[in-house]
């Protein structure tokens, strides 16, 4: 799927007339060229100018503050820092009619991410999380034939897989795996071939990319996973509620229907604290407190339905989360296949989102509920890979909790120490022999 360009013309001889005039009304004070720091500079911020500007005809109902942003030193990074403007582009990618051919915020991420400056690419990436969330739950949503049709969602994801596929000139990614079979990983046996030693130390990640030049149902895992491989690259420089959605999307993409997403041997959630980010692992009570999940068929056993309820009351009581609050979740998508090739990658992230040294405690604790969502998830589709890679994941999270809160165990009582009052000491009385 493409989006048709209409680049503007000139003819030669209007375009060095006004060249000429220009030059001889504004020379230069400096010869510029391809090197020239300044002049690269100067160039990638008018892309980026003009690219906020084109943004901002699109979507008028902010436009002063997408103006403002342009205006700034660092366009791009300006409005990826902005909360206005992530909140008027996420509005207009969630609304219902988003995501056709004919988007003209689609065509704007499209043609965007096509440019050669570093921070226009990162900023349409920045949104990939949303956009591949929104994607994948309309494509596998009950009433999916209703929608209308989502080229344009499609467009963006394949530009991203063909920039993605090309980087890796049609080889596939390697990864080395030490020899289990050994006492340690610097014991290597001389005497055997080095074509054995070869085929057991390489896996394979990632197999080579086929080009593609629409989104077939067969290879959707495929592209949007690749498309998050793309946005792996460049997670460190994400902003906070660009990883916070992903986090929302994963584990809404696992199911919220299982309680066994809070059991991982004896896993008790105490540590998280009263953060806002777990409300997620309460999403379903939330639908039995609305009384939503209430039926009336004769076989549903209401004592049954009490005891979740109260199970899930205590449960948000000891994590100091309001009922209110839980009633007021939004839900970000729905349950959709997870085939290896997108679960690795979503995997992946997470993992960064978890243990990233930069990232924020919302986004650690967002990543926790969604790989023990994941996890319960792999659990009962019996997926090997996926609860290996969950599981070590839970356990290192388990584990780095601990270790932050026996760390600040200690501090408070140190501090506590330091200021209780000790006795006073007598002073020393030292005999001297004459």
């Amino acid at each position: 799927m493409d989006f048709p360009k209409n680049p503007s013309t000139k003819s030669p001889s209007s375009s060095s007339s006004s060249t000429s005039s220009s030059a001889a009304h504004h020379p230069l004070p400096y010869t510029t060229t391809d090197n020239d720091p300044m002049h690269s500079w100067w160039e990638s911020v008018s892309k980026q100018r003009s690219r906020i500007l084109s943004l901002s005809y699109l979507l008028p109902s902010d436009g002063i503050t997408l103006s403002s942003l342009a205006d700034s030193d660092r366009p791009a990074l300006s409005l990826l820092s902005s909360p206005a403007a992530y909140t008027l582009i996420s509005s207009a990618l969630s609304s219902p009619s988003s995501g056709s051919g004919s988007d003209p915020l689609c065509q704007w991420l499209y043609e965007t991410f096509q440019s050669s400056d570093a921070h226009l690419r990162l900023l349409v990436l920045s949104f990939l999380p949303l956009l591949s969330g929104i994607y994948l739950s309309r494509i596998h949503s009950s009433d999916s034939s209703s929608l209308p049709s989502l080229a344009g969602f499609e467009a963006v994801l394949l530009a991203v897989y063909s920039s993605e596929a090309k980087s890796r000139s049609g080889k596939p990614i390697l990864v080395q795996i030490p020899d289990l079979s050994q006492p340690s990983l610097y014991h290597t046996p001389r005497n055997k071939p080095v074509h054995d030693r070869s085929r057991q130390s390489v896996g394979v990640l990632s197999p080579p990319l086929e080009p593609h030049l629409a989104v077939k149902s067969t290879k959707r895992a495929i592209i949007v996973g690749t498309a998050l491989d793309c946005y792996y690259k460049q997670v460190s420089q994400m902003p906070a509620w660009s990883k916070l959605e992903f986090c929302k999307f994963a584990a809404a993409w696992a199911g919220q229907d299982c309680p066994c997403r809070t059991k991982f041997y004896g896993d008790d959630h105490d540590h998280h604290g009263n953060s806002n980010g777990h409300d997620l692992f309460f999403a379903e009570g939330s639908r039995f407190i609305n009384g939503t999940e209430n039926r009336d068929d004769d076989d549903v056993d209401v004592n049954v339905e009490d005891d979740v309820i109260k199970d899930v009351v205590v449960e948000m009581d000891n994590l100091g989360i309001n009922i209110e609050d839980a009633e007021n979740l939004e839900k970000k998508g729905v349950r959709i296949p997870l085939p290896w090739e997108l679960l690795r990658p979503v995997v992946t992230i997470l993992g960064h989102c978890l243990f990233g040294p930069s990232n924020s405690q919302d986004v650690k604790d967002a990543a926790s509920v969604a790989i023990r969502c994941l996890y319960a998830r792999a659990s009962h589709d019996l997926a090997p890979q996926a609860i290996l890679a969950l599981q070590s994941l839970i356990r290192l999270d388990k584990s780095a909790r601990a270790a932050a809160k026996a760390a600040a165990t200690a501090a408070a009582n140190g501090s506590s120490n330091t200021n209780t009052p000790s006795k006073v000491k007598k002073p020393e009385i030292l005999l001297v022999s004459k």
